[in-house]
């Protein structure tokens, strides 16, 4: 019971902060379109009907049914087309759409407000405009991720002696068990146990774990001294590392993708210790860095979404398994909030901090998802008001007249099928993530 109630508490933590993560993207569009003189109608957070509004002045504050997203309504998004009149006899589907999309934004523009329109905004402020959302989605990653690494701390190698293999296999080995024949592992033969601190490694007084490592790696086949610290005494060993096939790994352990995709490997001394791993504080330093890994993986899944998709559509309707690295719905994140909760062997700040690092990598992905250059998305608008100034420049360059402001209303047939594409990866994610979850357990 208690298990489910803390389950219960990581999805609702979860949900919370990201209902309050759309709703600071949203002041983020906000404050600069008030402080640029535009008229904001409606700040809203959710879709669908409205379950409770109040007004302030000109806008309407409100939640919606669904909080799964949120907008602002300014008046004037479009700018009326070029002598060109909605009109009953007009025919076709996506002529309609761009006729209602300019309709609607010449309806909402109050007689008087003409010159508060968003599009008669200069580029500049427009593109401050369409930013703030996503820039604030970018300061909250910032801010969490400075409370997980310098207040909660990241799990790193120690120079604590976790585990002592038996024998040794190949990196690539589809095998994780011993058998009869396989080599016995130099570190095993040599009496290192699991809790030693390693002290020094052929002479050299060690700090951290890769100074052993490189150490060890560079000496196949050569017998070096190895001190230990083991209850409270120095005990002095030797080992002969085992040229070996190993994976490639950064400075965090972490293992390293070749060109191909595929871990990199290399022939290396091997000894067969594992570290034992410790919560550190890390240093101001070490946050922009951490976001800026983030950001680039998260444009990663999203530059090979399509194929991603398609593994999740095979995994979703066949045997494969999910890539746990791969794109998953508020349904999957709420999921892996919930078990990572639930996991009652672990420390309640490991699991707190579990928490703050899916909010944070959330901000993440809102961030650089609403930056792609398509309508309906913030990009979109970014996009397009950036296309304008290099018009406007290049007219200016030629002495010809001001071409005007960039019809983005003729972009919405490719707006609505975006919905329709974004609204089917939406269903197919949360399909996946019901029938074959990514799961931490």
């Amino acid at each position: 019971m208690e298990s489910v109630l803390a389950f219960v508490i990581g999805v609702a933590i979860i949900f919370v902060g990201l209902v309050l993560s759309i709703g600071l993207h949203e002041i983020g569009h906000l404050v600069p379109a008030k402080l640029f003189g535009v008229r904001v109608t409606q700040y809203m957070i959710g879709f669908g009907p409205t379950i409770w509004s109040r007004r302030r002045g000109e806008t309407e504050y409100g939640l919606k049914a669904v909080p799964l997203g949120g907008y602002i309504a300014m008046i004037g998004m479009f700018p009326p087309g070029k002598g060109e009149q909605a009109t009953e006899g007009s025919t076709g589907f996506f002529r309609t759409l761009v006729q209602d999309a300019r309709e609607s934004s010449r309806e909402s523009i109050t007689p008087g407000d003409e010159h508060r329109a968003f599009y008669r905004l200069p580029v500049w402020k427009r593109i401050i405009v369409m930013f703030g959302g996503p820039f604030m989605n970018l300061l909250l990653a910032i801010v969490l991720f400075g409370v997980l690494l310098m207040g909660f701390g990241i799990a790193q190698p120690s120079t604590t002696i976790g585990s002592v293999s038996e024998c040794v296999l190949p990196a690539t080995s589809e095998r994780q068990t011993c058998e009869t024949g396989d080599p016995a592992a130099p570190g095993a033969e040599a009496g290192i146990q699991p809790g030693d601190t390693l002290l020094a490694v052929a002479g050299t007084p060690i700090d951290s774990w890769t100074e052993s490592t490189a150490i060890i790696r560079e000496r196949p086949g050569q017998p070096i001294p190895v001190v230990v610290e083991r209850d409270g005494e120095e005990v002095e060993l030797q080992v002969t590392p085992m040229l070996s096939e190993r994976y490639v790994t950064d400075e965090l352990g972490r293992v390293v993708e070749g060109e191909d995709g595929e871990p990199a490997t290399i022939e290396v001394g091997f000894v067969g210790i594992g570290p034992a791993s410790e919560t550190v504080r890390q240093p101001a330093g070490a946050v922009l860095p951490m976001v800026g890994e983030n950001v680039q993986a998260v444009a990663g899944i999203i530059v090979n979404l399509p194929q991603r998709m398609t593994d999740v559509a095979n995994a979703a309707f066949g045997p494969e398994e999910r890539d746990p690295n791969g794109p998953i719905s508020v349904v999957g994140v709420g999921r892996l909030a919930g078990e990572i909760s639930s996991l009652d062997e672990v420390p309640i700040a490991s699991r707190a901090a579990g928490l703050v690092g899916i909010l944070a990598s959330l901000n993440v992905a809102l961030f650089v998802f609403n930056l792609i250059p398509l309508l309906p998305l913030d990009g979109g608008h970014i996009a397009g008001a950036i296309w304008e100034a290099i018009r406007r420049g290049w007219a200016k360059l030629r002495n010809r007249p001001d071409p005007g402001p960039v019809d983005l209303a003729k972009l919405m047939p490719l707006t609505f099928a975006m919905v329709i594409v974004l609204g089917g990866m939406s269903v197919l994610l949360i399909y996946a993530d019901l029938v074959k979850p990514v799961s931490i357990l």
